[in-house]
């Protein structure tokens, strides 16, 4: 299994057995997770439909692998959409691991492509972001009208800055 998803399932099933914080050993890390910093988002699917997505567009933590477990924790029992995880749950989740590259803006959506790039939407402290590849979102006004309704910013509303990312996807 991916080290990135393992990281999230072993913290997630840590927390959810014994509310206790996952402390992953050097070898469970990559270099990358243990010395690096990124923005990461965790999600979780159980039987094909979301059951929780958190992240964060840019590092707050001190290690990608930190990053991941704060996220994964906030995924599991903290997304606003859903309850949290159950214990018998555990078994039947499909979990993915989002790391974000930089933030670039651009200039208009003819520059976004929703397989490729992921998009921040923002106007004044509203500030909406969207993943790429996700199903369903096949249109690049599909995904910055999802990401606008996330923000709470009107479909019609001027001033709307837009930025994209790209992503590294870890998935079982």
């Amino acid at each position: 299994m991916d080290l990135y998803v393992q990281l999230a399932a072993n913290t997630i099933d840590r927390y959810i057995r014994k509310r206790e914080v996952y402390k992953p050993t050097a070898e469970e890390l990559t270099p990358e997770m243990a010395s690096s910093r990124a923005g990461a988002f965790v999600s979780i699917h159980e039987k094909g439909e979301l059951r929780g997505c958190i992240g964060t567009i840019a590092p707050t933590k001190q290690t990608l692998a930190d990053e991941i477990i704060s996220n994964a924790i906030a995924a599991s029992t903290r997304d606003p959409r859903f309850l949290p995880i159950r214990e018998d749950e555990l078994d039947l989740l499909e979990i993915s691991v989002d790391v974000l590259g930089e933030a670039e803006p651009v200039g208009s959506p003819e520059e976004l492509d929703v397989k490729r790039y992921g998009v921040i939407v923002e106007k004044g402290y509203r500030r909406g972001l969207l993943l790429p590849d996700l199903e369903g979102v096949d249109t690049v006004e599909y995904q910055i009208s999802i990401a606008k309704r996330k923000a709470g910013i009107g479909e019609h509303e001027k001033g709307v800055r837009l930025y994209r990312f790209e992503v590294i996807r870890h998935e079982r």
